[in-house]
């Protein structure tokens, strides 16, 4: 999937259809010259209906939809004939997709599972036919009920990315390069900040064909929390991940402060997602000698308190397995 055609964020004005009115109609045929009353039930009108399908990882087949409304219910016939059921909307989207009312803001429902569907705009009910106002005192009546009127509203639909592991990191700390040789994704990967603009996902081949996803976020700066530079964009991503790998570079000028100024922002965004399990990992450390990693592991020791981390090379796939290995046994602990 190219970087172009991932779309994590729409709003849609939707609507349902509006219920068919019911039938004021009496009974006439040969030698019967006055019958009853025999006006049917208008037809409902139309849901529209958010469906979840597992084989979409994006919202890009909405990108220019701006309108969705349903089919309005048939009016109500003769013989007491049920008027027609407006048409039903199918909306599909991704597994991990927020509904939010786009006036308050507040989330409506989420979409989680494979073929979970929600109504997001209830077709109006159809009204009933003067048959059903038949009594001993009024045998005629010449009255029915409309049809319930439509519901609208305009929604924003939001994707919060689906993934078991999500990579959290500095812009250039390695995280694209990562992903290229755990999977067969292709991130954009360039030697300068931001090449990585929206969330790339990869699959993970494990041992006898077991597999995980883990997914590239665009990179993180202080100030993400309150929205500064890509900010809320990718945080929200990050929520849905149950294990999160913090990438450090080797050659960073503070590894110790590099990582408590992730931990703060994920903090200062949602507190919650500091109880997930997380992995603290040094990348580019091919350029540490043996000598300087014992030296870098006493410090390190001190300064992540006991969160387990370790050293790898993506360039030179060192540690790379032992990664994995770890990865797996923290996702199925």
């Amino acid at each position: 999937m190219t970087e172009g055609n991932f779309v994590d964020y729409v709003k849609i004005y939707v609507a349902s259809g509006k219920g068919g009115k019911g039938s004021t109609h009496l009974h006439r045929e040969k030698f019967i010259e006055k019958g009853g009353p025999d006006g049917g039930d208008g037809g409902r009108g139309g849901h529209v209906i958010l469906v979840g399908n597992k084989n979409l990882w994006t919202l890009y087949h909405l990108k220019y939809t701006k309108h969705v409304k349903a089919g309005h219910g048939g009016d109500g016939g003769s013989s007491r004939s049920t008027g027609a059921d407006g048409e039903d909307k199918i909306i599909e989207v991704p597994l991990g997709t927020v509904v939010k009312d786009k006036e308050t803001g507040e989330i409506l429902f989420e979409i989680t599972e494979d073929g979970e569907s929600k109504v997001i705009a209830k077709g109006g009910k159809g009204g009933l036919g003067n048959w059903h106002f038949r009594s001993s005192t009024n045998q005629t009546p010449r009255y029915s009920q409309p049809g319930m009127p439509s519901e609208e509203q305009d929604i924003i639909l939001e994707l919060k990315v689906l993934a078991d592991v999500g990579l959290v990191g500095f812009p250039n700390a390695g995280k694209s390069t990562l992903l290229s040789v755990l999977t067969a994704a292709k991130p954009k990967i360039a030697d300068y900040p931001f090449t990585t603009l929206k969330p790339n996902l990869g699959i993970v081949a494990y041992r006898d064909f077991q597999s995980f996803v883990i997914a590239d976020i665009p990179g993180i700066i202080e100030g993400a929390a309150e929205g500064k530079g890509l900010g809320h964009y990718f945080l929200r991503h990050i929520e849905r991940n149950s294990t999160l790998l913090f990438l450090v570079p080797a050659d960073a000028e503070d590894i110790e402060k590099e990582y408590e100024i992730l931990l703060d922002e994920l903090r200062r965004y949602n507190p919650e997602m500091l109880d997930k399990d997380r992995l603290i990992v040094v990348s580019k450390s091919d350029m540490l000698d043996d000598e300087l990693k014992s030296e870098m592991k006493v410090e390190l020791d001190k300064a992540f308190k006991g969160t387990e981390y370790m050293f790898i090379s993506s360039v030179a796939h060192q540690g790379l397995q032992e990664l994995k290995d770890k990865l797996w046994k923290m996702l199925n602990s």
